[in-house]
């Protein structure tokens, strides 16, 4: 059985080169984080929400409800998208369809590293990756498509998308 909601590595790439944003800086970072706050509060999710610019964190919110452990699973998130640039669920599909080991196929231990889903690379147009939306606290489906939702909410504040 599949716990990766059905998507395919062909869908996931297509909605990275979608939310892509135009600029992204310190500023924000602060803006989309309390856009996750918000949607999360109002939604009364027991999540940890982190936006990191490289290694820097620069927003960190551990809301009501949420555990201990969701900092460890965050930084081992973190750290697949440092490595790959890619969304951790697209790397967990991606392994999945080519029917590999992640982990000693990247010479990555599960230990320091998770590909479940719910880290999305934050990519800027013409520049790349210039950070990371980090969410743990539900199954792993559900915590990218909250990523999903909160990116595609602050590129529309922006104008950003259609």
């Amino acid at each position: 059985m599949t716990t990766t909601g059905g998507f395919s590595s062909e869908q996931l790439a297509l909605e990275e080169s979608i939310l892509v944003f135009p600029r992204f800086d310190l500023l924000e970072a602060v803006e989309l984080g309390e856009i996750a706050m918000d949607m999360a509060l109002d939604r009364s999710l027991p999540i940890t929400i982190e936006i990191r610019m490289g290694e820097r964190i620069v927003f960190h919110a551990s809301l009501p409800g949420s555990k201990v452990d969701q900092d460890s699973w965050i930084a081992r998130k973190a750290r697949v998208v440092l490595a790959t640039g890619r969304s951790t669920m697209y790397e967990r599909v991606k392994a999945e369809e080519d029917g590999i080991d992640w982990y000693a196929h990247y010479n990555r231990p599960e230990e320091t590293h998770a590909i479940h889903g719910g880290a999305l690379p934050i990519n800027v147009a013409g520049d790349g990756m210039q950070g990371m939306l980090l969410i743990s606290g539900l199954p792993q489906v559900e915590d990218h498509l909250l990523g999903v939702e909160i990116m595609t909410e602050f590129l529309a504040r922006k104008g950003e998308t259609e």
